[in-house]
């Protein structure tokens, strides 16, 4: 990709802006295809929330500056995109709300994308999603933060080739907004990252083939089905597939369990038992989910995990729900 060049025309009408970024957190519900033996490796399916979102401001500035928690990864990402834009001088980025760091929930994605398309706006570059994931490296296995920024929605990406700038959304759906999401945290916990997210898939066997033609189908032939039928028992079905099988094969450089978090695993165990259908881990966690059928039936189930866990100081429940908007960015004059 060629770089771009910000003539001065953009720059001026810049330094009289200022841009608002919000932006959704999502859960990455599973691996499909990691076995890669078709020539594409990973394949994923997820969604959009409404909470937590990352919200954030930027205007120009001589240097590069930051407030608010993140404000350092903030200020990276603004000087990777500036340097790809080549901008003379910097920007003042001021960070309201954030995604919770290594919880699971696409935190380093969503401020990657939110800071990147904020400069775009800021200086009339018209620079796409995946081109921000491109300049800051991200959208490297799955390409489901990129889709809920875009649109939200449930999102399914087609893996990467070895060819693939990033992994393609091959298709997107409307999630009910009237199933209530459980979110489960755990504060005591963080999420492989980083480099030691490197090395854990450096450590691991080839995935079956085998498993990964069973977790396709459950994708293409149960969850999306179920979707377009509002049918949350069979979702639910197709995602305990997914988070049974993946959740196995991650266990050995994940703390040797199916959840990284204990905590979590012993709250995910209750829901089974309790019935709930669509249950697991997003991405390496240690956040949890839950997804039921209406609000009585959350309120109902967060009424006896309260009871059970209320002593657990680093557990956290937050209800909330699927969000079907894309990312909102608003451009105001000083």
């Amino acid at each position: 990709m060629t770089k771009l060049n910000v003539d001065m025309v953009n720059a001026m009408s810049a330094a009289r802006c200022n841009v608002n970024v919000t932006t959704s957190s999502r859960l990455h519900m599973g691996f499909f295809d990691l076995n890669g033996g078709l020539g594409r490796k990973f394949g994923s399916i997820g969604l959009s929330l409404q909470a937590p979102v990352t919200s954030l401001k930027i205007r120009p500035s001589e240097t590069f500056t930051a407030e608010g928690e993140g404000a350092e990864r903030a200020i990276k990402i603004a000087q990777q995109v500036a340097s790809h834009l080549r901008i003379d001088g910097g920007v003042h980025i001021q960070l309201d709300q954030v995604i919770p760091e290594h919880s699971g929930l696409g935190s380093g994605t969503q401020l990657s994308l939110a800071v990147g398309m904020a400069m775009s706006a800021l200086y009339r570059c018209n620079l796409t999603v995946n081109d921000i994931a491109l300049f800051t490296q991200r959208g490297t296995r799955s390409g489901i933060g990129l889709g809920t920024f875009a649109t939200g929605g449930l999102i399914v990406d087609g893996g990467r080739a070895p060819t693939s700038p990033v992994p393609p959304v091959i298709a997107r759906a409307e999630f009910p907004e009237v199933w209530p999401i459980l979110l489960i945290f755990d504060k005591g916990h963080s999420g492989v990252h980083g480099t030691h997210e490197l090395s854990a898939f450096q450590k691991l066997p080839i995935f079956p083939e085998a498993s990964a033609t069973l977790l396709c189908r459950q994708v293409l032939m149960r969850a999306l089905p179920a979707i377009a039928e509002r049918d949350l028992p069979a979702f639910g079905h197709a995602i305990q597939t997914l988070q049974s099988v993946t959740g196995d094969y991650f266990a050995p450089v994940q703390g040797g369990g199916r959840y990284t978090s204990p905590l979590v695993a012993k709250v995910l165990s209750q829901l089974q038992a309790n019935g709930v259908h669509c249950f697991g881990q997003s991405s390496w966690g240690p956040t949890g989910f839950a997804v039921f059928e209406n609000q009585l039936e959350a309120e109902t189930q967060l009424n006896q995990l309260n009871a059970t866990f209320g002593h657990e100081q680093n557990l956290e429940f937050v209800l909330t729900k699927a969000n079907n908007q894309p990312s909102q960015i608003v451009v105001s004059q000083e």
